[in-house]
């Protein structure tokens, strides 16, 4: 999960600049994504999760044949690897834009607290654009235990990594 969880945080540090949304409103009048999600933010958010997923191959294979432990890795053709990081990063930034969207809609100023949702949103996306990329993958990495466990530990790392980007100064809230 882990060029999942970075994106999002890593959107927040290197974005600004133009909002994807490019300003625009819709018919209720108010913004489609808002200022908070830009161009620079989702591809530096992307390259770093893609990034950290390369680093976390060559990583796990070094402990793998050093500990005698087998983890799952993103392993497979060189294409496989990158539609998966590519999957699991793109993913996670397009989880809590749709999510955005619809806080939009509900009249919710940006950085309003959702609870789970805005824990768990990029989780989904990740998980969603994986599976249809990659199904095989997917189903062979995320079992039924391991979801279970993703959706209990997320929130928890979420919260954490949020206070401490808002004791940054990179978050406005800290949550």
């Amino acid at each position: 999960m882990l060029p999942a969880y970075i994106p999002n945080s890593m959107a927040a540090v290197f974005g600004g600049g133009r909002p994807i949304d490019g300003g625009r409103v819709l018919k209720d009048g108010r913004r489609i994504l808002g200022d908070g999600k830009t161009y620079r933010g989702l591809f530096a958010g992307i390259a770093c999760g893609v990034l950290l997923g390369l680093l976390q191959m060559a990583l796990l294979s070094s402990m793998s044949e050093h500990l005698d432990i087998s983890l799952p890795s993103f392993s497979g053709s060189g294409s496989q690897t990158m539609v998966v990081l590519l999957s699991l990063a793109s993913g996670s930034l397009f989880g809590d834009m749709f999510k955005s969207f619809f806080k939009r809609r509900f009249g919710m100023k940006r950085g309003a607290s959702l609870p789970l949702v805005d824990q768990l949103d990029f989780v989904l996306g990740a998980w969603a654009f994986t599976y249809l990329s990659s199904p095989g993958w997917f189903t062979l990495n995320f079992t039924r235990n391991i979801m279970i466990a993703v959706l209990i530990i997320t929130p928890l790392i979420h919260l954490a990594t949020n206070v401490i980007g808002y004791l940054m100064g990179v978050k406005k809230e800290p949550w």
